[in-house]
């Protein structure tokens, strides 16, 4: 190592607990930042399409339960 990087002031694990935290990266299309041109754009945009997703998985949870149980029916 250089002599000029002096970590004599540094704390071990400083950031540790912040990057065990985790992060997940998704990378965009170019066409994508010309909508969302910043991370938190699309935080809020998918934050607001958050309750439309769950609602569609819990319908289509729900109509696949009815479909199999109108098929057990037959047998």
């Amino acid at each position: 190592m250089r002599p000029e990087y002096d970590f004599s002031g540094a704390a071990r694990g400083k950031t540790a607990a912040r990057y065990a935290e985790g992060t997940n990266v998704v990378v965009v299309g170019r066409d994508v930042l010309d909508v969302f041109p910043d991370g938190t754009a699309v935080n809020e945009a998918l934050r607001a399409l958050a309750p439309v997703i769950r609602r569609r998985r819990k319908l289509l949870k729900k109509a696949t339960r009815v479909a199999s149980h109108d098929q057990g029916a037959g047998c």
